[in-house]
């Protein structure tokens, strides 16, 4: 069980959120809140009026709201806001979207009771989990759309998930034995303001990139083994001459693979070439750069993470309330965009690595990686589905972030469209996977018919391949890639235990 307090959360245990491990509320966080709602009171008893605890919202702000309307008010704007449309968000990135705003509302900035956080916690415990449309959010006065969704099941209204069908959220609460709650002044606008859909789908991607960008690494020593490439490109004194962290680890990474030689170096060392083409060479210099940004991006994703987005912010130790604008999603926008650059990139020299091994102009490795050309096919197709995800990944690179609609009648005047770019992000890492699971596959073939011993380093991935890959013969390509991105799956989950 994973314990939330505000501050600890990072991209790793929010993964393991998503995929179903419950969640427990720090007493302690809970405590703090408790009393961060005592201004909220302390307020209301003195009749003072402040902006989204007793106002209209946006262009509203100057309409001050009498006493007995505030709960409705609350109410209001969850149901005015829930105005998202597209297809739902599947269930792991709705489960860290939750998770996420528990954790930013412990942060005990918001003015919120505990009841809601603590229904919101069950619900994500016994598995109630609404049905958020995917679009609608420009990412800047919070995900506001996605977040009403969430929150209309709080007070028993909107859609939730059941036995994989959409019923009442009121019928969901029940069926856990759970009950709905009236919102008070300031919990809507609470549950609401934040950039939780743009950092939860951001973290999600982050964590599977940080397996990715060290998988690519060993797909590519695969490859740089079937096309007989050389290992001095590696040499450390190259990569401290030009010292970027990333640069370092990848050259280091590759050298640990490799190692000194195996049999397939052996048998090219008086081969006519005398150096390799830059996707096998740069490869500490295109992937290092990779970790670098992804060590960039990361820090901003998980410190938005454990951060308060709210507005007004409630701060206990004055009894004040504060706007500003810590709900616009700017920073995790351009984390997911320049992460989405990075899945591109590496797409990018894969798909040239693979367009070594399949033409006989670049290697000597046979047609398209079979002895049987004319009669088979081999690997023709497989490097033309590498080609259609990459150019579909360069169009998922544009960054969303630097787009801006204004909104809500001029006063949202610059938005930062994070869900846009943190959407696309999650598929950009699809793409990316698919891409080196096509090469893995590939390489796993160049070696066969080399016929020599690769280096040792590579052993445990051929190995998880070849189990379910066998030699080629012409069959559907679409199983063999299948069945390569499983293995690779696999073998990435074995590395990190």
């Amino acid at each position: 069980m994973m314990k939330l307090n505000g501050y600890e959360l990072n991209a790793g245990g929010l993964a393991r959120i998503a995929a179903g491990e419950q969640v427990s509320l720090a007493p302690e966080a809970l405590a703090f809140v408790a009393e961060n709602r005592s201004v909220i009171d302390r307020i209301l008893a003195e009749g003072r009026t402040v902006y989204g605890i007793n106002t209209g919202f946006g262009q509203f702000a100057t309409v001050v709201i009498p006493p007995d309307q505030l709960q409705q008010l609350q109410l209001n704007l969850i149901r005015s806001h829930a105005a998202g449309v597209g297809d739902p968000l599947p269930l792991d990135q709705t489960r860290a979207l939750m998770a996420a705003r528990i954790n930013c509302l412990l942060k005990a900035h918001s003015g919120i009771r505990p009841d809601p956080i603590e229904l919101l916690a069950a619900c994500l415990n016994q598995n109630v989990v609404p049905v958020i449309p995917s679009q609608g959010s420009v990412g800047a006065s919070g995900d506001l759309a996605p977040l009403a969704h969430m929150a209309l099941l709080l007070v028993g209204e909107g859609l939730a998930w059941r036995d994989g069908k959409q019923i009442p959220g009121g019928d969901a609460l029940k069926a856990a034995g759970l009950e709905p709650i009236q919102l008070q002044a300031k919990e809507g606008l609470a549950l609401i303001n934040g950039t939780q859909l743009i950092t939860a789908l951001g973290c999600l991607a982050l964590e599977r990139l940080r397996d990715l960008t060290s998988m690519a690494d060993e797909i590519a020593a695969l490859s740089l083994e079937a096309l007989r490439g050389s290992r001095a490109a590696f040499d450390p004194r190259i990569h401290a001459a030009r010292p970027h962290p990333g640069q370092i680890e990848v050259a280091a990474n590759l050298r640990r693979i490799l190692g000194e030689t195996s049999e397939i170096a052996e048998s090219h060392l008086d081969c006519h070439r005398v150096q390799d083409a830059y996707s096998l060479r740069c490869l500490p210099q295109v992937h290092g750069v990779a970790r670098d940004t992804l060590r960039f991006a990361g820090d901003i994703l998980e410190r938005e993470l454990n951060s308060a987005t709210d507005n007004p912010m409630i701060f206990t130790d004055t009894s004040e309330s504060r706007s500003g604008g810590n709900f616009h999603g700017q920073y995790p926008a351009l984390a997911c965009d320049v992460l989405a650059i990075i899945c591109a990139d590496l797409a990018s020299i894969s798909e040239r690595r693979q367009e070594r091994m399949v033409n006989p102009a670049y290697s000597d490795l046979p047609p398209f990686l079979t002895e049987h050309g004319g009669l088979e096919s081999g690997f023709m197709m497989a490097h033309v589905t590498s080609a259609a995800l990459v150019s579909e990944l360069k169009g998922l690179a544009h960054p969303a972030c630097v787009d801006t609609i204004p909104t809500s009648a001029g006063k949202e005047d610059h938005v930062s469209m994070g869900p846009i770019a943190a959407r696309k992000l999650c598929r950009a890492v699809d793409g990316l996977e698919q891409v080196l699971a096509i090469e893995a596959r590939m390489a796993l073939e160049g070696i066969r018919l080399i016929g020599l011993a690769p280096a040792e380093g590579l052993k445990p991935l051929m190995s998880r391949l070849s189990k379910v890959c066998p030699p080629w013969r012409d069959r559907p390509m679409f199983e063999e890639i299948s069945l390569s991105l499983q293995a690779l799956r696999l073998h990435m989950r074995e590395s990190k235990a």
